[in-house]
């Protein structure tokens, strides 16, 4: 297996745990898997997962809270329908009071998964 495979599968680990209604951000996972500069490979496996129904990938944004990863979705606003309908309140591509929706790996998961 291929080391960006084992990554990708570390990520799944860890995103499909982020709760309904909450999200978290690239950077949080990459830092979580000990790979702080990884964000945008955690991107490339959301973008990857999509085939995978129990990989809630929507959840994940940028750091700011832009749904940065919407066009890899089928539908125009399919990441923004899906996050609204867990109850997620967003203007004009981005989480309005992002801390209150925030998931952090290291908060809620507490030491790193070792794989």
């Amino acid at each position: 297996m291929a080391d960006s495979d084992n990554f990708f599968l570390r990520v799944y680990v860890v995103v499909k745990q982020i709760p309904y209604g909450r999200v978290t951000s690239y950077g949080a996972v990459a830092k979580y898997l000990g790979a702080a500069r990884s964000a945008r490979m955690v991107g490339w496996a959301m973008n990857a997962s999509h085939n995978m129904e129990d990989v809630p990938a929507h959840r994940v944004v940028n750091k700011q809270g832009l749904l940065t990863g919407k066009h890899h979705f089928d539908g125009t606003n399919l990441m923004q329908q899906l996050l609204e309908s867990e109850g997620v309140l967003i203007k004009e591509n981005q989480i309005q009071n992002l801390e209150a929706y925030f998931w952090d790996p290291f908060k809620e998961l507490g030491t790193p998964i070792d794989f």
